[in-house]
């Protein structure tokens, strides 16, 4: 017998996960860090995965951690993971003006001196648009994500430099789950909480 959830099953892709790509949640995750989450992974190996939930924004703010912030544009915080939950990382778009910037993919870097980005912030309206700051990270270990994949948990996609940046809720999901087409339209239609239906 087919069931609800079968009529919204798609199969794996054949991108493979590496840096710079982002990891799409299926619509049956009900994991409250991962549910309609898409991630973008900074590192992909032998080793493992580390990624950073890109549109889970909390209502914390970067500004209220830093004085010198203060009064400046507000900089919201967004969930990364549940690994190191208590550590603040960033992603950013200034690349090389940030020393220490780690790239992952075209226009995209991690990490960086955090007083030089904290100077741009200060002094330049626009850097505003160029950073997001997160709250833990995402981690697999040793062919986890591999495995996870397999399984058909997570999608991998493509985004843009912007739209991850910009990310920002649940919304962001269904755009990235939009522009794979058909036959993932499907997904969009499944109730985030199926026992409310």
């Amino acid at each position: 017998m087919i069931s609800y959830r079968d009529n919204f099953q798609v199969k794996h892709n054949d991108l493979k996960p590496e840096k710079g790509k982002i990891l799409i949640s299926e619509p049956f995750l009900q994991d409250a860090y991962f549910q309609r989450s898409v991630v973008l992974l900074i590192e992909h190996g032998g080793e493992g995965s580390m990624g950073f939930v890109v549109n889970k924004q909390t209502d914390l703010i970067v500004n209220d951690f830093f004085p010198e912030l203060k009064g400046r544009p507000v900089i919201p915080i967004y969930l990364g993971g549940p690994v190191s939950p208590n550590h603040l990382f960033f992603i950013h778009s200034l690349g090389m003006a940030i020393p220490g910037s780690v790239e992952i993919g075209e226009d995209l870097y991690f990490d960086g001196d955090f007083e030089v980005l904290k100077h741009h912030l200060k002094s330049d309206n626009s850097a505003y648009g160029q950073v997001k700051f997160f709250l833990g990270y995402s981690g697999w270990t040793k062919e986890q994500l591999d495995s996870e994949i397999v399984c058909n948990s997570w999608l991998v996609g493509h985004s843009s430099c912007r739209s991850l940046i910009l990310a920002r809720d649940d919304s962001f999901w269904n755009h990235v789950v939009e522009r794979l087409g058909h036959p993932y339209s499907t997904w969009i239609n499944y109730p985030k909480n199926p026992e409310m239906n």
